[in-house]
């Protein structure tokens, strides 16, 4: 379940006061919005969840381990985006010569950077509303590519810049287009649902 969390004293975190206070806080998953809320992750993932996450990253990890294209990076990594939220994915992947070019201060904090490619895996506890209006901001601050996996509907939302949303079904081929060069899978051979 994520909640919103209000800190009466302190009406907006800047994203020094925010890096600080998810550093004091290492057990909670904290994002910010654009208009500076912000969002507390209070559920442990459950087994399942966790399972096809890992599994959504092992596949990409495999892919991007063969094609040398750039960085995979997990549930825990949050990222600074133009509208001035702060966002965390539960899958990322940042293009090698994007992630070559922030400096080891950013690379060990949240840096200014929307991923090229990330996934949101909606949970039991997800709002699928909510998760919808998280993915058009993921695309509006720069991600190329989103993918939303619904395992309760079998079906993946297909988010990029210049197409209106589509979905595949977990039986069909889902191809990484051309931000994934080569990449594709069928959900329904590594998820469980």
């Amino acid at each position: 379940m994520i909640v919103p969390l209000n800190i009466p004293v302190h009406e907006f975190f800047n994203d020094e006061e925010l890096v600080a206070f998810s550093i004091a806080n290492p057990e909670l998953v904290i994002e910010r919005d654009e208009r500076g809320q912000l969002f507390i992750n209070m559920t442990p993932t459950f087994a399942i969840s966790s399972s096809n996450n890992s599994e959504l990253i092992t596949e990409l990890g495999i892919w991007n381990r063969k094609y040398k294209a750039g960085k995979v990076l997990e549930s825990n990594g949050g990222y600074f985006l133009a509208d001035s939220s702060m966002r965390v994915p539960d899958v990322a992947w940042i293009k090698l010569d994007r992630w070559k070019a922030l400096s080891m201060a950013e690379k060990k904090s949240f840096p200014h950077l929307a991923p090229d490619f990330i996934i949101e895996l909606k949970s039991e506890t997800d709002s699928l509303t909510d998760l919808q209006a998280k993915m058009i901001k993921w695309v509006e601050n720069g991600v190329r590519l989103a993918w939303l996996i619904c395992t309760d509907q079998q079906l993946t939302y297909i988010y990029t810049p210049d197409s209106p949303v589509s979905t595949i079904t977990f039986d069909e081929i889902l191809s990484g287009a051309e931000v994934l060069t080569d990449f594709s899978v069928r959900l329904g051979d590594i998820l469980e649902y």
